[in-house]
């Protein structure tokens, strides 16, 4: 029975130990680890936000604004064959698309817009797609 109670304090003074130990290298590893994930953490969201600041200002250059305006310029054709089209970024610029259909052919045009406004005289059509374009 006396080696039982041997072995049983041995056995406790094994985990008292191990557990001393324990503690002292976790203390340690905090201590050596404390500043280094803060420091890569803040690096890292750093890197994010410039990212991100390049990738919304290149987005302002992209097509952002669609506007589609259908209509029949001529009365003996029937249907809504003809359209002008606005594509235009976050600043508003870019171009009309207009195209007229006849019964024989059909034209395309196409103007320049900055900041809202045409380059040259925009149709009652072309004002009305860039219009839808710009809501």
């Amino acid at each position: 029975m006396q080696i039982f109670y041997i072995l049983a304090a041995v056995a406790g003074l094994w985990l008292v130990g191990m557990s001393v130990v324990l503690y002292k290298l976790f203390k340690l590893f905090g201590k050596l680890t404390k500043g280094v994930e803060e420091d890569v953490s803040k690096k890292g969201f750093a890197e994010v936000r410039s990212r991100l600041a390049v990738l919304e200002e290149d987005g302002k250059s992209h097509i952002q604004k669609v506007g589609l305006a259908r209509f029949n310029p001529f009365k003996e054709l029937g249907g809504d064959h003809s359209f002008s089209l606005a594509i235009l970024d976050s600043r508003d610029s870019g171009v009309v698309i207009t195209s007229l259909h006849t019964r024989d052919r059909t034209r395309v045009y196409m103007k320049d817009i900055k900041k809202g406004k045409g380059d040259s005289e925009l149709s009652a059509e072309e004002k009305k797609a860039l219009s839808k374009a710009q809501k």
